[in-house]
């Protein structure tokens, strides 16, 4: 017995597909909000509580290393009981990791803050995860815009949530907590209550739990002699290529322009700009997936980022406009490449494993993340930022389209 994605109507999705998707749409906006806690206030918490600027960095690599734990364990989670239980769990790991920030700085203690960065990371991978649930319920055709508009619902609370950060550090002054921790305080109501909107309403399940007997079969061809499908190696691998490189040029954006004397709110304006571009195309290049293909899509995003390395590269340091336009191709071009990525995993994934596999290339994501952060600190200091980000161009267009046109296992 096989589980079969419910018909479309003619007018585009079945009615469950549409309750899924504003479900999902809710919580992602709830989620959102909650992400936007680390990037606005992890490093200023980390530094006012370690009384160390070298160590400002700290919360994102411990995000980075919750986040890869958490994709695989929710994706396995979601393979065994269903999507529901999977990422209202993966929300509700992220509310009690932002309170555990907020109880660690409260009481100043640097190690219930650090192992609470880990946990509220493995809870906010729920996010990017939560677009395979969007395609579940989809036909083929369709799928690439229902993973599309998951994601584009996230932009709405990652806006609002930093433009929170006054309110909310006044309420956490008045009830006798550091005014940093505010934004986690937010977090965690929002990760909460979107944990509990999946609860209640994410029904029916767009993936719901195997047959006994059925768990981890899959299609004829779908593995030869242990391996996975082409399709999900060329998947994971435009997805993983595209998060290095978009990683390692974003991190040492930043560093490049302080650099040549731009001011803190013309940088906060051109990463504002990239993250905006990142997601809000979403529902674009999902209707592009749909129409030509996740493997012409992702030959696409590996000459976007190409354009994006060489343009940050050759701009003069003093153009921020020029900047500003490198930093939303790259944003683009990584949103072209994750979601014609997913389209092509999710195509090949043996439906008895399919939300396993997806949780694994997750995790690949979130390593390849970390790897891009690490190297483009060395590569910046040894070579210049022109160098790192054409290198990081290069090899976009070196590995996506190659891998997305081939169609087989990368050596």
């Amino acid at each position: 017995m096989t589980r079969t994605a419910p018909s479309a109507t003619t007018a585009g999705f079945s009615r469950d597909q549409r309750r899924t998707l504003t479900v999902l749409g809710i919580s992602q906006a709830l989620g959102g909000a909650g992400m936007a806690a680390g990037i606005t206030v992890g490093a200023l918490l980390a530094q006012d509580l370690l009384g160390s600027t070298s160590l400002a960095g700290l919360p994102a690599a411990l995000y980075t290393i919750g986040a890869a734990f958490g994709a695989a364990v929710l994706g396995r989670v979601s393979q065994r009981f269903g999507r529901r239980p999977g990422l209202a769990l993966g929300n509700g790991i992220a509310a009690l990791g932002s309170a555990g920030v907020v109880a660690g700085a409260a009481v100043r203690w640097p190690v219930l803050l650090l192992a609470a960065l880990v946990v509220y990371g493995a809870g906010t991978v729920t996010g990017l995860l939560a677009r395979y649930a969007g395609a579940d319920l989809a036909p083929p055709d369709r799928r690439g815009r229902a993973a599309g508009t998951v994601l584009v619902a996230m932009t709405l609370g990652a806006v609002v949530g930093p433009n929170l950060s006054g309110p909310t550090g006044e309420l956490a002054g008045t009830w006798g907590l550091p005014p940093l921790t505010g934004p986690f305080l937010l977090a965690a109501v929002a990760y909460a209550a979107a944990a509990l909107v999946l609860v209640v309403w994410l029904r029916p399940d767009p993936l719901p739990p195997a047959p006994p007997g059925e768990a981890g079969s899959a299609p004829p061809g779908a593995h030869r002699a242990g391996r996975p499908a082409p399709g999900v190696v060329t998947g994971a691998t435009v997805m993983i290529t595209a998060q290095l490189v978009m990683i390692a040029v974003m991190t040492m954006t930043p560093v490049h322009m302080a650099g040549h004397g731009h001011t803190t709110q013309a940088v906060g304006l051109v990463i504002a700009l990239h993250v905006g571009a990142m997601f809000l195309p979403s529902p674009l290049s999902g209707l592009l997936t749909d129409r030509f293909g996740g493997r012409r899509v992702a030959t696409a995003a590996g000459v976007l980022l190409l354009s994006a390395g060489l343009l940050a590269g050759l701009a003069p340091p003093a153009s921020t406009p020029l900047l500003a336009c490198a930093l939303v191709l790259l944003g683009v071009g990584w949103n072209l490449a994750l979601l014609g990525g997913t389209a092509v995993l999710t195509d090949a994934a043996p439906a008895g494993n399919r939300a396993a596999v997806q949780g694994l290339a997750d995790t690949g994501m979130s390593v390849a993340g970390a790897t891009g952060g690490m190297v483009s600190g060395l590569v910046m200091g040894g070579s210049g930022y022109p160098v790192l980000t054409a290198a990081a161009g290069a090899l976009a267009l070196a590995v996506i389209p190659a891998v997305a046109m081939s169609g087989r296992r990368p050596a």
